[in-house]
């Protein structure tokens, strides 16, 4: 091995290990907890997302925040959603304005790798969050959307989105948009659910 070689190697090895360093730390229940690097789906579907409901909200009282705004849930939780919506004015904790404590709406996305304790807690997390309408918790392997629209302060509904052409309704921000839009160009496991969405 010459020494072109080597240093290409070192160098390929140097990137590998700082790309893998490069983490968001989300704290759940006052524990640390290492959000893991997206893939290539999981910023696609992240995208298709912000660009589905951006066109959609243009020019309402909505703002769109894409990745890295942080989210308060409850006194000793802080995360960063992949896409969240203010249906009004925002209200931070901070006067730096990162620090969101009334999203309206909040869109994780998940693999199929993701723990599915830190999944509950955080579910649990944005539920109890007063000023949050819907949740929507999207799965990057296969096509699942699972959809929580908040009835009142006790009652939520709950719908699976799994096929295609079903479409998801987000009423507190007026928009709707398909399945096919949220994984356009997205490559799926072969596993994807057959059956209809759950009204």
């Amino acid at each position: 091995m010459n020494q072109t070689s080597i240093e290409t190697t070192k160098s390929k090895n140097i990137l590998q290990s700082e790309r893998r360093d490069v983490v968001k730390n989300e704290f759940l229940d006052g524990r640390i907890v290492s959000k893991a690097a997206a893939n290539r789906w999981h910023n696609m579907i992240a995208t298709n997302f912000t660009i589905a409901i951006g066109s959609r909200i243009h020019r309402s009282t909505c703002e769109l925040y894409a990745s890295d705004m942080q989210v308060r849930i409850g006194q000793s939780s802080i995360c960063f959603p992949d896409v969240v919506v203010v249906n009004g004015e925002p209200q931070f904790s901070d006067d730096r304005s990162e620090l969101l404590v009334n999203p309206t709406v909040v869109i994780e996305i998940f693999s199929g790798i993701a723990k599915s304790t830190d999944r509950q807690q955080k579910l649990e997390g944005f539920l109890a969050i007063p000023k949050i309408k819907e949740c929507l918790l999207v799965n990057e392997n296969e096509m699942r959307v699972e959809h929580y629209a908040r009835q009142n302060a006790k009652q939520w509904i709950y719908r699976i989105y799994n096929e295609r052409d079903d479409v998801i309704t987000l009423e507190s921000i007026n928009c709707k948009l398909s399945m096919a839009e949220v994984y356009a160009q997205v490559k799926l496991n072969v596993s994807e659910l057959s059956s209809k969405a759950v009204n």
